[in-house]
C-alpha cells in the first residue's frame, strides 16, 4: 500500500510569496459570542478557539438566522465555524439525543468500525476518478489566501493499494501528448496522496494503537454521527512529508492526530481532520493538516465509501516568513479501472480568487 504524503515545492513559495474533551463550563452566552466573532476580525487565529468552545461548552441561546448572518460574514463564511455553531445548536434543542454513548458502547462502536474500515481496504475495486485542484497560498494564521492555480488530475487506483497520478490541465491547458504523463507532483507546488483508504487504515490498524476518545455527537449530511478524537505515534504512524527545494528533496516521518465522525448506523467514517505530530525540529514543513469528507460513490453498479473533499494545508517558515498553502481537493467521476477521464467544461474555468 503506498504511504500517504504530503509534499511541498519551496521554490514555488519563494516565488509565490489541542482538543480537550467536554467540561463542565456554563454554556457561552449570546453577548459572549459575538463579541468572540467581533474579536475574530482582528484576529482570524482566534478562529480555533471559537469552535472549541462552541464543542467544549455549548450554548445557552437560539441560533436566528441574524446569529447565522453575523457568523458568516465575521468569519468569512468559515465552513467548520458554522458546522460547530449548528452543532451546539443541536445540542442544546435535544440534549438527550446529543448524548454520548456509554463506555461500552463506544468501545463497541470503534470495533465494529475497524472491521468495516479494514475489511473495505481489502474490498476496494480498481478505478479511475478526477481531481480538481484548487491551490492557493497565504501567510500562516490569517485565513486569508492568494490563488496560485487550478489543476486537474487523473488518479488512477489498484486494489492493491497502488496510486498512480496523472497531470490532464493546469490553469484551463490541457496537457498534451507527452506532457500528459506529467505526475501531480512535477506541476511543483503542494500536493498529497493517500486520501481514498491509506489514511484511515493507518488509524485503525490493530499494530497502530490508536486512542480514541469520545467528544460528542454530530450530523454528517443528515446521518447521526459520534465524534472521535485520535492519536497515532510517530514510529506507528510514520505518515512521509515531503519537502521539496531548488536543490535538494528532503523528507520525514511524523505521528497524527485529529478527530473522525462514525455513522452511528453504518460504523463507517464520514469525516476525517488529522493533524501531523511530532515533526522534528528544523524541518522545512512545520505543520500539516487535512480534512476529508467521505460520501458513498457508486463504481460498476457498486457502492464504495470515498473521498468527495479534501482540503490540506502545509506550512513552512522560510527567511522570516510563515507560509501556508492550501489545496482544496474535489474528488469527481468517480469510473470503474481503464475509463479515461474527460476534461469538461467546468475543468478550464480560471482559478476564482479567495476572499480574504
Amino acid at each position: 500500500m503506498n504511504q500517504m504524503k504530503f509534499a511541498l515545492c519551496l521554490a514555488l513559495l519563494c516565488a509565490a510569496f489541542a482538543f480537550p474533551a467536554l467540561g463542565q463550563e456554563k454554556p457561552l452566552t449570546q453577548a459572549e459570542y459575538v463579541r468572540m466573532l467581533y474579536g475574530l476580525q482582528k484576529n482570524p487565529g482566534s478562529k480555533a478557539d471559537i469552535v472549541d468552545a462552541l464543542r467544549r461548552r455549548g450554548i445557552d441561546f437560539t441560533v436566528t438566522d441574524g446569529v447565522r448572518g453575523l457568523t458568516r460574514s465575521k468569519s468569512a463564511n468559515d465552513d467548520e465555524l458554522k458546522r460547530a455553531l449548528e452543532e451546539a445548536e443541536r445540542r442544546r434543542q435535544n440534549p438527550e439525543a446529543a448524548k454520548l454513548p456509554s463506555q461500552i458502547e463506544v468501545a463497541g462502536v470503534i470495533e465494529k468500525t475497524r472491521q468495516k474500515t479494514l475489511a473495505a481496504v481489502e474490498e476496494m475495486p480498481d478505478f479511475v476518478v478526477k481531481q480538481q485542484v484548487q491551490r492557493s497560498v497565504g501567510y500562516a494564521g490569517t485565513g486569508s489566501y492568494r490563488n496560485l492555480d487550478k489543476l486537474v488530475v487523473a488518479v488512477s487506483y489498484r486494489s492493491s493499494g497502488e496510486e498512480n497520478y496523472r497531470l490532464l490541465a493546469i490553469n484551463g491547458a490541457i496537457q498534451q501528448n507527452a506532457e500528459s504523463k506529467r505526475s501531480y507532483e512535477e506541476a511543483g507546488g503542494s500536493s498529497s496522496t493517500g486520501e481514498f483508504v491509506t489514511v484511515l487504515a493507518t488509524i485503525f490498524k490493530p499494530e497502530s494503537d490508536a486512542e480514541f476518545t469520545p467528544l460528542q455527537t454530530d450530523v454528517i449530511r443528515g446521518r447521526d454521527t459520534v465524534m472521535f478524537e485520535f492519536a497515532v505515534e510517530r514510529d506507528k504512524a510514520k505518515q512521509q512529508i515531503v519537502s521539496r527545494g531548488k536543490v535538494s528533496t528532503e523528507s520525514t516521518i511524523s505521528g497524527m492526530k485529529g478527530r473522525i465522525w462514525i455513522d452511528r448506523k453504518d460504523f463507517r467514517v464520514l469525516k476525517l481532520e488529522s493533524e501531523a505530530t511530532e515533526i522534528p525540529v528544523g524541518f522545512p514543513v512545520t505543520a500539516a493538516r487535512r480534512v476529508i469528507d467521505y460520501e458513498w460513490q457508486t463504481i460498476a453498479d457498486e457502492k464504495y465509501l470515498l473521498p468527495l473533499l479534501s482540503d490540506v494545508r502545509l506550512t513552512i517558515s522560510e527567511a522570516g516568513r510563515s507560509l501556508e498553502t492550501r489545496n482544496v481537493i474535489r474528488f469527481t467521476n468517480y469510473q470503474k479501472f481503464g475509463t479515461d477521464i474527460i476534461i469538461g467544461a467546468e475543468d478550464v474555468e480560471p482559478a476564482k480568487e479567495e476572499k480574504p
